[in-house]
């Protein structure tokens, strides 16, 4: 009862605290879009670099006297025998037509002088290495090159950690928002509200008191709006989940359903974030007026 007869000394509808509800749960559904995004551009980005350090491509060079199919044959069988390697695959012509046909086109693939390609699936225990790869081939007559990925690799790393890096600034962007908002409806409320500080100053109430009225309201009013953005930004995570199947959303965009974990700290934080804004602008506020009556708090 205490609780509510202190926080009705502000009117509730002199701050716009509607406006400032709608702003917050619109804020708070936008970092957890933001949040869920990154988690899940992180994710595939980790997916691909997992699959392109289980696999390794062998390009063969066929010596005089020989095929391009049977070098490649040939480096197949040397390369499936060896530790760490799951399979080996010789690629005919058609299948590395297929590979070159998005970027090349149709019309140019008949003419084109196409490597022969090995595909290396490597045991995902204890993976054979690129030199072990290359020294067997060497050891077997073969003029080949192994590439197991490296740079493409470190091109999916870096990517991956410049979408974590986006996505963080994206929810700290948002905060700021929110704490800009909390900071000019709170400044609004002690504008409309100056009659009420006033005599609470009169009263004897410290600047840490008049201050405790607004964060207890604002506080508990960003608490239940990021509530609201973040269970509508649930809402739309789940549809996405179901909606994609075992891949989530895409390939590209990989959802889960762990993903809903990150939305629940939104409320708290959004509280987290209206009360020290409401504390710096009442505090801020205050102190510009001059000490008066008032006690510091």
């Amino acid at each position: 009862m205490a609780g509510r007869r202190r926080d009705g000394l502000l009117p509730r509808d002199a701050a716009g605290e509607p406006w400032l509800a709608a702003v917050i749960a619109a804020l708070c559904f936008l970092a957890a879009l933001a949040a869920v995004g990154g988690s899940a551009a992180d994710r595939a980005a980790h997916g691909w670099a997992g699959r392109l350090r289980a696999e390794v491509t062998v390009l063969v060079r066929p010596r005089a006297g020989e095929t391009g199919p049977t070098a490649a044959a040939r480096a197949a069988e040397v390369l499936s025998g060896l530790d760490g390697v799951a399979e080996a695959e010789a690629l005919d012509r058609k299948a590395a037509e297929a590979l070159l046909r998005p970027w090349l086109g149709e019309a140019i693939l008949p003419d084109l002088t196409i490597p022969m390609l090995v595909t290396v699936r490597l045991q995902s225990d204890a993976p054979a290495s690129a030199p072990t790869l290359a020294r067997a081939l060497a050891q077997a007559g073969l003029d080949a090159t192994v590439d197991d990925h490296t740079q493409w690799r470190g091109e999916v790393k870096r990517a991956a950690a410049l979408i974590t890096a986006l996505a963080a600034a994206a929810f700290l962007l948002v905060a700021g928002a929110a704490g800009a908002a909390v900071i000019y409806a709170t400044r609004a409320g002690l504008a409309a509200n100056r009659a009420v500080v006033e005599t609470l100053s009169l009263n004897g109430a410290s600047d840490g008191a008049i201050a405790g009225l607004f964060m207890r309201r604002y506080g508990l009013l960003a608490a239940a709006s990021g509530a609201v953005g973040a269970g509508t930004a649930a809402v739309l995570v789940a549809g996405l989940r179901l909606l994609g199947g075992d891949e989530g959303l895409t390939p590209a965009l990989p959802v889960a359903w762990r993903d809903l974990i990150l939305l629940s700290p939104l409320p708290l934080i959004a509280a987290t974030v209206a009360l020290a804004a409401a504390r710096v602008a009442v505090i801020g506020d205050l102190a510009r007026r001059g000490p008066g009556d008032r006690k510091d708090g």
